[in-house]
């Protein structure tokens, strides 16, 4: 069996000389009311023919509205309880938070057993974050991404 492999990016920039990361909080009625350790960065499987940094750029814009751009800074993998194998990138970049964000969406039953259809963002909120809240709220696999970035923005600031 062969686990599911994932790619994202995190998008960051400096506010009022502090670092801060942009994670993604999950839509639909099962994540409604869970906050720390649920937000994500914005990401998605790799199609068989794709490479992963084409794959992350592309689940960024379908699940933001934002198309991503810049240098893309390589971020590795990390391994989540599931079993899935997430890639990751970051880069710089800005967005105004009054500004919803567009997210595609999925259909699923809702409720439970009704026959009703309903059709949900992926992504029904993406916000800016400082580390230690970031840390707090990404999933906590992800929790390598926003210090590996931390750590190559402190290197390569000498």
């Amino acid at each position: 069996m062969t686990s599911k492999m994932s790619a994202g990016l995190l998008m960051y920039r400096f506010h009022n000389a502090r670092l801060q990361v942009l994670l993604a909080h999950p839509g639909g009625p099962f994540y409604r009311n869970k906050e720390n350790g649920f937000w994500t960065i914005p990401k998605g499987e790799i199609a068989p023919d794709e490479n992963g940094l084409d794959a992350a750029v592309r689940e960024f814009k379908e699940e933001t509205g934002i198309t991503p751009g810049g240098e893309f800074i390589p971020l590795g993998t990390v391994r989540q309880k599931s079993g899935k194998t997430v890639h990751a990138w970051a880069f710089a970049g800005d967005r105004d938070e009054a500004e919803p964000i567009t997210s595609n969406t999925f259909e699923m039953e809702w409720p439970p057993h009704s026959g009703i259809k309903q059709l949900f963002p992926e992504i029904d909120r993406a916000l800016f974050f400082s580390v230690p809240e970031a840390l707090e709220k990404v999933n906590e696999a992800q929790r390598e991404f926003v210090r590996r970035l931390e750590m190559f923005l402190k290197e390569n600031s000498k």
